[in-house]
């Protein structure tokens, strides 16, 4: 079971950043964290891999201590494999031309697309969700003049009004209560890029 605000810190390991950065392995990890502990031959079939490939990116995880074996579960030939923490946080000021900034940019990068695939299953998904739920979502975006001391206390409190209601729910791989489903939100922000060629001058 994971805890369930627990957090693991990814900091100046570039290993740990590379280690990470692998799509699939970010894949595989957000289905320990929301469906509980797995197998290397469910996630293969899930993914449609090898079991030998999945089990190599599991065994990469649980080096980095992003999952564990699963305490209860498994045997002498399958092993169950499970989330060691519910999210990862990353705070980095490495210039983004030294080794820790590129495997940042590389993390970062994954991560934008694992949000966007996110983001496309759910749209995906939209015309079959009931209306209370379709009214509960949302694709909004908003723009303002803002300093970077601004920015960051907004983006804080955005993420704190999330971890303050995360804490008075159940664990993401545990039952939630009645009537409840996992809902998502993605915090994104970031400074304005003008869309088409920058305006001159």
């Amino acid at each position: 079971m994971t805890d369930n605000i627990a957090t693991i810190k990814v900091g100046s390991d570039v290993t740990q950043l590379k280690a990470l950065a692998h799509p699939l392995r970010l894949k595989i990890l957000g289905v320990l964290r929301m469906e509980g502990p797995q197998t290397a031959t469910a996630l293969a079939e899930r993914f449609d891999l090898n079991s030998g490939a999945t089990s190599y990116h599991l065994r990469q995880l649980a080096q980095h201590g992003f999952i564990r074996e699963a305490e209860g579960l498994g045997n002498q030939r399958e092993r169950w494999w499970q989330a060691a923490h519910e999210s990862t946080r990353y705070e980095s000021d490495a210039p983004p031309a030294s080794e820790e900034g590129i495997a940042s940019d590389a993390y970062l990068q994954s991560v934008v697309a694992a949000h966007l695939d996110h983001i496309g299953r759910a749209q995906a998904a939209r015309a079959t969700e009931p209306t209370e739920w379709r009214q509960a979502s949302t694709a909004s975006d908003v723009t303002l003049w803002l300093t970077a001391e601004q920015a960051r206390d907004l983006t804080e409190r955005l993420v704190g009004i999330l971890l303050e209601m995360k804490a008075e729910t159940p664990p993401l791989d545990q039952p939630g209560p009645e009537d409840a489903r996992r809902f998502t939100v993605l915090v994104h922000g970031f400074p304005y890029a003008p869309a088409g060629k920058a305006p001159s001058g």
